[in-house]
C-alpha cells in the first residue's frame, strides 16, 4: 500500500486545514513522529554495551535521521507559509 492509502484520513485532514502541499508535509511530520516514538521505545531495550545510558549506535542514527528529516520538513512548511503571506501582502 502507498502512503496515500495508509494515511488517507490524516492527509485529508491536514490538506483541508493547510492546503495540499503543507497538508502533506504535516502528515509526513506525523508519520515521522510516530516512527520516532516507536524507535524511542525500542531504544529503551537496546542499550549500548560501552555506554549503557545511550541506545545502540544504529538506533541513535535512526533517531538522528528522523529528527533531521522533521527539521527539514518544518523549514519547508515555514518557507511556504512565508511565501503565501508575501503573496497575500502583494495582492
Amino acid at each position: 500500500m502507498s502512503a496515500f492509502q495508509n494515511h488517507r484520513d490524516k492527509i485529508e485532514m491536514y490538506e483541508f486545514q493547510l492546503g495540499t502541499t503543507r497538508g502533506r508535509l504535516a502528515a509526513a511530520l506525523d508519520v515521522l513522529t510516530d516512527a520516532l516514538f516507536l524507535v524511542g521505545q525500542h531504544a529503551v531495550y537496546c542499550r549500548n554495551s560501552r555506554r549503557p545510558e545511550l541506545p545502540k549506535m544504529d538506533i541513535q542514527a535512526i533517531m538522528r535521521g528522523i529528527d533531521e528529516s522533521k527539521e527539514l520538513i518544518i523549514s519547508v512548511m515555514e518557507e511556504l507559509k512565508r511565501q503565501k503571506e508575501a503573496e497575500r501582502l502583494q495582492s
